[in-house]
């Protein structure tokens, strides 16, 4: 069959030939597939740099996507760590891994909202338990998973949804998605204007997260006021110095969420209510399909396209 593979870390996938994919599982589904999402979880473990990557070349990259099985049924799957990932004509997934959608939704779009939106879904649901009414401040959230993290956060019921980023224009626009309010990272009033949250769902992380995070618990007209921050991304840095005294003096919870502090039977069992809300179109990207044949461009557009680059075998 033909698939995008890493046959280095240091170059990018190539479309070529690779096996057929089998599984020493006990119940597997092949799988056709239809779209294969590229994100950075998906790069991340193609160049073995994210922290789960755990296969070395050659190997077909991609995580996850929307394939149909033998019977015709559309099935979105999540990959463990295997061969035979998402980006080829065809691959095998255990079972458990998969679940059966609607066959009247685009796999295209499908495959480019879940990644993105299970940052802020799994956050809310399974790391904290969010309540409606909350207030929630997303920092990074021009991103794709920042963008859809407001949404998550509307559809939720957030009565009140700051978006922070660096790009004033898109933080303009996710006035429309559902934010009341938006802020550059850098903007002083921010100690202001999100002192009151609940939930921050961040995405940059490094020494600008700790300043807001100081801005925050400083503005605060109650510190035994509870705040959850999660962190999800890190695109400003990996370390924060966070100061010893902010921890001590305020009721804030600092954890994670990703893979690891969210077990991958959770994941699977909070996935079915988020997809059911993306075939309904609750929640809004702007997806790309570009075919696998051209997978070298798919690799260059998607770290820098505003669209959701989605391979399409």
């Amino acid at each position: 069959m033909k698939a995008a593979v890493i046959t280095s870390f240091d170059e990018p996938p190539r479309y070529q030939d690779f096996d057929e994919p089998t599984s020493e599982a006990t119940s597997t589904v092949p799988l056709t597939v239809l779209a294969a999402p590229l994100h950075r979880l998906t790069i991340g473990r193609a160049t073995g740099k994210h922290y789960s990557a755990a296969l070395e070349p050659p190997f077909v990259p991609g995580i996850d996507g929307v394939g149909r099985d033998p019977e015709g049924q559309l099935r979105y799957f999540l990959h463990g760590n295997t061969r035979f990932g998402s980006l080829a004509e065809r691959t095998v997934v255990e079972a458990w891994r998969t679940i059966p959608i609607a066959s009247d939704v685009d796999p295209v779009t499908i495959a480019a909202a879940v990644n993105p939106a299970m940052s802020a879904w799994l956050a809310l649901r399974c790391r904290m338990q969010f309540e409606r009414g909350q207030k929630v401040l997303v920092l990074g959230a021009t991103g794709h998973a920042g963008s859809m993290s407001v949404q998550v956060a509307r559809h939720l019921g957030a009565s009140k949804i700051i978006a922070s980023g660096r790009n004033e224009a898109k933080l303009e626009a996710l006035r429309s998605l559902g934010a009341t309010a938006v802020l550059v990272l850098d903007d002083p009033r921010m100690g202001e204007v999100a002192s009151d949250v609940d939930v921050v769902l961040d995405f940059v992380w490094g020494e600008i997260a700790a300043k807001i995070m100081e801005r925050l618990v400083r503005g605060r007209a109650d510190r035994s006021r509870p705040l959850t921050w999660i962190q999800i991304g890190s695109m400003a840095g990996e370390t924060s110095p966070v100061p010893a005294a902010l921890l001590r003096s305020s009721k804030l919870h600092l954890l994670g969420s990703g893979l690891g502090s969210v077990s991958t039977p959770e994941l699977l069992e909070a996935l079915p209510s988020l997809l059911e809300v993306l075939a309904q179109g609750s929640l809004h990207i702007d997806a790309k399909a570009i075919p696998l044949r051209e997978i070298d461009r798919a690799w260059r557009e998607a770290g820098n396209a505003a669209e959701r680059v989605v391979v399409t075998p």
